[in-house]
């Protein structure tokens, strides 16, 4: 994507081929699959494991503290690690072995224990704390290589590019699985096949498609890193002893991490809400009254939502810097989400047809200009946290000396997931309080008001509470494209020092 050198001694610019990037955003992607399967863990819960529908939620929270609280220990470990293999490449195949073989205990072993809560609960929990290892083994590395792969400022964006493109054929092809194939697979026509999650057979069969297609990102993954995960492009070229007392420090004094916690923890409480698979039946199963419009949204909007984000990255990001991309990306959202209340509440959310039976209705045009900017934005803000972390790392290295990709990545997603890991349950409580406590609601679940208001309040008041946050956030972010240049000018002053000091 550029032609300029791979290696710029004078400024200590160092680019990746963009084959590399390409390959090494898949990590994403690898990671990304067993979320999107769990989030369909409620249902599994409920069904299988037999708690109810406040405490499943309440579990998924629990648990995803417990993957912020592995954060810093694996963080730790990768930033002492430089062995044969590299630093982070040990991390994404003992990191995907480890969710694969977790997750698929948790489907095949948990529903032949004895039926007994009090049995298969404690199973439950004590196999996802270990799938969880894995997941925080492998994701680590989408930050912390991040850094190793290209300190280019102009090329950062690119990882962010590719990894919307794949998140987006993710989103994409996902839902049409789950709709198209899994549900009327192991549901009957009569429930609308909203009763294929009680059969164990869904499950395994995501499973078994989840644990192939990830084994196979990874190992693209591994692939693409396989030229800079070495120490030549480590920072200061040297392995640092890290304690806990360099958390607080990071915490405490780099104005760059603190902001970023701010943006994108809030963003992702609010996108962990949106996706929710429960409100997304709630949305388009029963206040639309037709759940096919999910699956039909994700396939029409994918090219279109490509496009336009590729244009904001290219002409904005690439050109502007990432703080001016995050702004902008933040403000089109405001815009959208507010498009898309109005629409609900003075529009008709019935006539919301994506399959176009009978023409091209004025909701379902304006809906999709709405959504469609939208998600556009949030595959800017969203993706550009990743790229945005790795400015931080050098950010540190800039204000100490110190090189700590795995503490800052780390870092960064313990808070994150401390704050997202609210999701769950905040979907759960509000449910309870409209009368969903034991049953989760499906397709074939009354329309009532209190659906609504819970609805919108997850679909776009939270997205609105979290674009506030980023507003406030990016007013105090010191890290604007001609910082980070300056930045690189002084890393690469270090490196020759401590060169000099070596001879």
């Amino acid at each position: 994507m550029s032609k300029k050198p791979l290696e710029d001694p004078k400024n200590g610019i160092h680019r990746a081929k963009t084959w590399e990037i390409a390959f090494y955003s898949l990590n994403n992607l690898s990671t990304n699959l067993y979320m999107m399967a769990f989030m369909y863990v409620s249902y599994f819960l409920t069904g299988f494991v037999g708690i109810g529908v406040v405490l499943a939620g309440s579990i998924t929270t629990v648990m995803r503290m417990w993957d912020g609280v592995t954060d810093p220990f694996i963080g730790m470990v990768v930033d002492k690690t430089n062995g044969k293999f590299g630093k982070n490449r040990p991390f994404i195949l003992i990191g995907n072995l480890i969710l694969a073989v977790f997750s698929g205990l948790i489907y095949f072993l948990i529903p032949v224990l004895p039926e007994s809560t009090a049995i298969r609960f404690p199973a439950y929990i004590i196999l996802y704390m270990l799938y969880i290892i894995g997941y925080t083994c492998q994701c680590c590395v989408t930050k912390s290589a991040q850094t190793c792969l290209t300190n280019d400022p102009e090329q950062r964006p690119v990882f962010s590019m590719f990894n919307m493109i794949f998140g987006a054929a993710m989103m994409m092809f996902f839902p049409i699985i789950i709709t198209d194939h899994l549900m009327p697979k192991y549901g009957t026509a009569e429930a609308h096949y909203g009763d294929a999650m009680s059969n164990i057979q869904f499950f395994r069969e995501l499973w078994l498609i989840v644990v192939i297609s990830s084994a196979v990102f990874a190992v693209l993954a591994v692939i693409g890193l396989w030229r800079k995960d070495n120490s030549k492009y480590f920072g200061t070229g040297e392995v640092q002893k890290i304690g806990f007392r360099d958390y607080w420090d990071v915490l405490k004094n780099n104005r760059a991490i603190q902001m970023m916690i701010v943006a994108t923890s809030t963003d992702k409480l609010a996108m962990s809400m949106v996706s929710n698979s429960t409100i997304m039946i709630m949305l388009y199963g029963i206040v639309c009254q037709n759940y096919t419009n999910y699956s039909r949204m994700s396939a029409l909007i994918t090219i279109p939502k490509i496009v336009l984000a590729l244009l904001l990255f290219n002409f904005v990001a690439r050109k502007m810097g990432q703080k001016k991309a995050m702004v902008i990306g933040t403000w089109g959202g405001i815009v959208s989400c507010i498009g898309i209340l109005l629409l609900f509440i003075l529009g008709d959310p019935t006539t919301l047809d994506l399959n176009f039976s009978n023409g091209l209705t004025v909701f379902t045009a304006l809906y999709f200009a709405f959504y469609l900017i939208w998600q556009s934005c949030v595959s800017v803000t969203g993706d550009l946290g990743i790229t945005m972390t790795a400015d931080c790392a050098d950010y540190e290295v800039y204000r100490t000396g110190k090189y700590v990709p795995g503490l800052m990545g780390t870092l960064f997603s313990f808070v994150d997931k401390m704050v997202s890991s609210l999701a769950g349950t905040l979907v759960a409580v509000m449910l309870s309080i409209i009368g969903f406590k034991d049953t989760l609601p499906t397709q074939d679940t009354p329309y009532s008001t209190p659906i609504f208001v819970v609805t919108m309040f997850c679909l776009i008041g939270c997205p609105l509470i979290g674009y506030i946050c980023n507003i406030v956030a990016m007013k105090f972010y010191p890290l604007t494209k001609e910082k980070m240049e300056e930045i690189q000018e002084k890393i690469a002053e270090i490196k020759n020092q401590a060169t000099k000091v070596k001879a």
